[in-house]
């Protein structure tokens, strides 16, 4: 992409600047004492522009514990369990495209072979752009000690494929987790979502849209979930309480609100939310700006009498779920919830 400015010089000749910096201008031998730019590409065209040619910082647990310690110095970061009573499978491909590998880690219960557990496939956040799936390594490890199959799963990011891809990845993955069922003790009838922060965007999207033909991919296996959680990610990228979404998300979608209205809209989960919807946790920090439409939400949900569950934890902040002692109570909520919906007895 180039960004192209054209100016007018004194004499009204027009110039044509191709990715203008301000050595350019220095270096421009105009005769004339004035410029006028005359039209310049919408401003947050530009500001995704040059984003994307940004390298954006990673999205792991150890950064995440750098950027929060001095005004939390009480946290300490999450570590792999080290467990005798879970299997572990890692680095599983579950899917190829386009030359790439899709891998997914699967951790479940050491217990009793013939049995199986309800499934949570585990999706990391990281604006859509950055993160890996090793963020989520450890709830899913968890969730295995509690009774359950937890895959934490990668998935194709916004500047390798834009929206739709990483969506039909993941519900891919679910369709992965339904073939495999029996190999690693899953109950094909009880798989819940689970995604943080940009995750729990995408995870409340593959909730609220089974089957999609938008999302789907050739094969006649079911991508629907029976549960979600949602820990603090946004549920519509159009409410009005969205405005603080802007360019990593217009990365994603591949255009701007203005630009891609289309995608926004399509994106965001609220505007699928019916009486079909499976039940939903809500997990959020102290920071506003991750709840956005959760509260419509809810409504609907509650007009249809779905079972949902919203627990904020206070003075947290986002990103919290990486830290001790905000895991502790995301693990706890989360299995709670999934013990209820699944009817499970631990």
């Amino acid at each position: 992409m180039q960004i192209l400015l054209i100016l007018k010089s004194a004499n009204n000749k027009p110039i044509q600047v191709v990715n203008p910096t301000f050595c350019n201008f220095i270096d421009m031998k105009f005769t004339c004492s004035k410029l006028w730019i005359c039209s310049i590409l919408y401003f947050q065209s530009l500001l995704i522009f040059s984003q994307e040619n940004t390298t954006y910082p990673p999205y792991t647990i150890a950064t995440t514990y750098e950027k929060l310690k001095k005004k939390y110095p009480f946290i300490t970061p999450i570590v792999p369990l080290k467990s005798k009573e879970i299997r572990r499978r890692e680095n599983v491909i579950y899917k190829k495209i386009n030359g790439k590998s899709l891998k997914l880690d699967v951790y479940f219960p050491k217990g009793i072979i013939k049995k199986t557990y309800p499934g949570v496939l585990l999706i990391h956040g990281g604006g859509w752009l950055t993160g890996s799936k090793e963020n989520e390594r450890v709830l899913a490890q968890h969730l295995a000690l509690n009774g359950y199959v937890g895959i934490s799963v990668g998935y194709r990011l916004g500047f390798d494929a834009k929206y739709p891809e990483g969506i039909i990845d993941l519900k891919d993955a679910i369709v992965w987790m339904r073939k495999h069922a029996k190999k690693y003790h899953i109950d094909p009838d009880k798989i819940a979502v689970l995604g943080a922060s940009s995750g729990a965007q995408m995870a409340t999207l593959i909730g609220v849209t089974p089957d999609f033909s938008r999302y789907k991919s050739n094969t006649t296996i079911s991508n629907k979930v029976q549960a979600i959680i949602n820990i603090d990610g946004i549920v519509s990228f159009i409410h009005p309480e969205a405005a603080a979404e802007g360019t990593m998300a217009g990365i994603w979608l591949d255009g701007s609100r203005t630009d891609n209205a289309k995608n926004w809209k399509e994106a965001s989960p609220l505007e699928y939310v019916n009486e079909n919807t499976p039940p939903i946790l809500f997990m959020n920090s102290a920071v506003p700006r991750f709840h956005a439409g959760r509260d419509d939400m809810l409504a609907i949900l509650n007009h249809y009498k779905i079972y949902n569950e919203t627990h904020t934890i206070p003075n947290s902040p986002h990103s919290f779920w990486l830290m001790h002692p905000w895991f502790d109570t995301t693990l706890t909520r989360t299995v709670a919830f999934l013990n209820k919906v699944f009817k499970v007895e631990n």
